[in-house]
């Protein structure tokens, strides 16, 4: 098992949120010895959605978005959920926290539908990605070259289709974070 303890990562959030898509790979981090913080609109409890209709688990965020100070992360992670990233698109502080890990080469991952937060933050043009298959052709127009894989893999970013992949996708991130540190030392 990676050691990630001196690992912070920052997951960004709204109400409809997939919560596997948050849960799962914040539980993968938090077992591999990182500290995972996250943000939202509001410090109050956000929903959480098993597919599109189901309300399920909600999360508590420990932070807005306007208190998110980027240099404080070594990663973000995106969950998705069809609703979440649609509302954090309009946020213009959840984009410009996308652009300011994506300036910076910081680790990027996103899940499902939160690769339409990418799009918007403009930072997609060229680069390889993957995203549940309902927006793919966002991520066309926004100039990305989508594949069908479970992961893909584009230097600092990571993206993953849908809750089946996220094994894969908590996979990717761990070991993008375990190399960051490696080379950090």
């Amino acid at each position: 098992m990676a050691d990630l303890s001196q690992a912070r990562v920052l997951m960004i959030a709204a109400d409809g949120f997939e919560t596997v898509e948050l849960f799962e790979p914040r539980k993968a981090l938090e077992a591999a010895g990182a500290t995972v913080t996250l943000a939202s609109i509001k410090r109050d409890p956000i929903q959480g959605m098993k597919g599109d209709i189901n309300k399920a688990e909600t999360a508590t965020p420990d932070l807005t978005l306007d208190e998110v100070e980027v240099e404080d992360y070594d990663a973000l992670v995106l969950p998705g959920g069809v609703a979440n990233p649609d509302k954090l698109r309009v946020e213009d502080r959840a984009v410009e926290i996308v652009q300011q890990f994506m300036d910076e080469d910081k680790i990027v991952a996103a899940i499902c539908h939160a690769p339409w937060l990418l799009a918007e933050a403009d930072v997609i043009d060229g680069r390889r990605l993957t995203g549940f298959v309902s927006i793919r052709t966002d991520l066309e127009n926004a100039g990305a070259e989508v594949e069908d894989e479970e992961v893909v893999i584009d230097d600092n970013l990571i993206t993953s289709r849908k809750p089946d992949d996220i094994p894969a996708f908590n996979k990717a991130i761990i070991d993008a974070l375990t190399e960051e540190l490696a080379d950090a030392d």
